[in-house]
């Protein structure tokens, strides 16, 4: 239950001045569709209603707002290595950044808590430079929460944030007031894309950045298929609790009827296609009903809905891909068990 406490008067004026600084647009209405696509999920009857097996969910569905503080807590449980060993390498290298791009807005994809990029604020506030920080989050609850701690800590921040899905966001960027741009796209999502979800994702990109503007991409690499696929089966259950909760997601948005007591996190890596997939396994025969999609979804026992891929990549053939889709890679760096990599290019125009 939430309780609302009163505001003291110097509570109010402190956060009357942050505002000052904060600027908060959402580009999604209170269903968290984008403000110009039908809520339809139609993704959702193709992806649950075809005769392919497996039946699939696209990986959106995981960010409500309970799902965006589920992920974070994965990103601090021991098995999960992708976020401390690429905050690691941020620390190790934040400073080498800043210094190469120069003063620059900090747009981040997926922004969440907001974590990591205090490392780069710290190293761009290091060097003098203006603080400009646009975050892009499907979850405007967790954006509003981070981004007004953020303003707490960095008196010149100037913060706005996109509630929004990444498309939408890039599609509707203003030009850049300070005299460079860098979007942050940092983790392993993307990994989470097919190849061709990848040439779209890298085309939105570019179309966003002028010539010379710069791309922070993290990159989870290959490594042993025991990291890896205790990195998504924790000891915890939190991986678990999170897939799941995509179940209750759906159910809330669309007037659906799963009963998550019916369903099971799985995941595994392929190592044939290089990467993890998590699903969700049906534990009996069981109908489900969406009801504002008019779907009815029938699952026999032990089936399963692939709910994410994860792809692990080889850091030269990402940096040649790159280069293809009109991003000159300028610098990489990765820790010295090259578990992940960070890869910083310049959009060529």
């Amino acid at each position: 239950m939430y309780i609302s406490h009163p505001q003291t008067t110097t509570e109010t004026s402190d956060r009357s001045l942050l505002q000052q600084r904060i600027r908060i647009e959402s580009l999604v209405n209170a269903n968290q569709t984008p403000a110009n696509e039908p809520a339809t999920g139609y993704d959702i009857i193709e992806g649950l209603a075809n005769t392919y097996q497996p039946k699939t969910l696209s990986p959106k569905y995981f960010y409500d707002d309970q799902g965006s503080l589920l992920f974070e807590k994965i990103c601090e449980l021991p098995e999960y290595y992708p976020t401390r060993t690429e905050t690691a390498i941020l620390r190790d290298f934040a400073s080498e950044i800043a210094t190469l791009t120069g003063p620059t807005e900090l747009v981040e994809l997926g922004s969440g808590s907001s974590t990591k990029t205090r490392i780069l604020l710290d190293a761009y506030q290091s060097l003098g430079y203006p603080l400009r920080y646009l975050p892009i989050d499907i979850s405007g609850g967790i954006l509003e929460t981070s981004a007004y701690q953020l303003l707490e800590d960095y008196p010149s921040l100037q913060v706005h944030g996109i509630v929004a899905t990444y498309e939408q966001a890039l599609a509707t960027l203003e030009p850049a007031p300070l005299p460079s741009r860098m979007i942050c796209f940092l983790g392993s999502t993307l990994g989470n894309l097919t190849p061709s979800e990848c040439d779209r994702f890298f085309s939105q990109i570019t179309a966003a950045l002028l010539p010379g503007e710069y791309f922070l991409l993290g990159v989870d690499l290959h490594k042993p298929t025991d990291i890896l696929e205790a990195a998504y089966n924790d000891s915890q259950g939190v991986t678990a609790a999170f897939n799941l909760n995509m179940l209750s997601h759906l159910n809330h948005r669309f007037d659906g009827d799963f009963d998550i007591n019916n369903f099971e996190h799985w995941a595994f890596y392929n190592l044939e296609e290089h990467q993890i997939e998590m699903h969700l396994r049906s534990l009996c025969q069981q109908t489900v009903r969406l009801q504002s999609l008019n779907l009815t979804v029938n699952f026999s026992a032990q089936e399963t809905v692939r709910t994410e891929i994860s792809r692990k990549f080889e850091l030269e053939n990402m940096q040649n891909y790159l280069n293809q889709q009109g991003l000159q890679p300028v610098k990489t760096w990765t820790d010295s068990n090259n578990w992940f990599g960070l890869i910083l290019a310049k959009c060529k125009g």
